[in-house]
């Protein structure tokens, strides 16, 4: 399983089997070195609809003739919108083509705006993404929080994706327990430099992990890693 990161929440993952892209804020995000127009992809996988995950969701999904997999809520959104979608919810999993997926808790806000008007967009999600043998945990933004002791003991995760900016999102501190808490072998962190409230040095961040023993990689926008 190769992970692409490209700034911000964005990751392309890419198995012999499929390739989707997680939260494809592209084109709104200065940081992330791609244009919507030169992602290839089966599937859309969207943890929440804030605009800085749902991105380019529409356009990616129009463009390649793929599904949008969201919760329900917002995956009604997108169907009305003209675009394919498969619909989720926490605790669900759904086999498609060359993957699974399965959504899980996590714990922040889901809306969507259009103008003046605020468009509730269902729960927040945490994705458990396997393909080609190996799992990919996204957690989306989201608090820790204690099921991921539980989602760690109930699932083996090759590499978790973890934001780490804090005020929006987990923070360092929390990002760390919940990777030893989610059993991961390797992690990137996400969510973090974008906006001046977000900004921390995942280098040192990756360090910590370093010395749990736990692979972190601090990549920049267009980099990748083999898990």
């Amino acid at each position: 399983m190769k992970l692409t990161y490209y700034g911000h929440s964005a990751l392309l993952v890419e198995t012999e089997q499929a390739k989707v892209i997680i939260d494809p804020f592209l084109s709104g995000n200065p940081d992330s070195g791609i244009s919507p127009a030169d992602i290839k992809v089966d599937a859309v996988l969207l943890t929440h609809g804030h605009s800085d995950h749902f991105g380019d969701s529409l356009e990616i999904a129009k463009n390649n003739d793929c599904p949008i997999f969201a919760v329900y809520e917002l995956a009604e959104y997108c169907r009305m919108k003209g675009a394919k979608v498969q619909h989720m919810n926490t605790g669900g999993s759904r086999a498609y083509g060359g993957f699974t997926v399965k959504y899980t808790q996590a714990f922040h806000s889901s809306s969507i705006t259009e103008g003046d008007t605020w468009i509730y967009a269902g729960q927040p999600a945490g994705i458990l993404l396997t393909s080609g043998g190996k799992t990919l945990f996204h957690a989306g933004d989201t608090a820790l929080f204690g099921d991921m002791r539980l989602i760690g003991e109930r699932n083996r995760i090759d590499a978790a994706a973890l934001p780490i900016g804090d005020v929006l999102t987990m923070g360092p501190d929390d990002a760390l327990l919940a990777a030893r808490w989610l059993r991961a072998e390797k992690v990137v962190p996400l969510h973090y430099n974008t906006f001046p409230d977000i900004a921390q040095d995942a280098s040192e961040f990756c360090d910590r992990l370093g010395q749990e023993g736990i692979q972190g990689y601090a990549l920049k926008a267009g980099e990748s890693v083999e898990i």
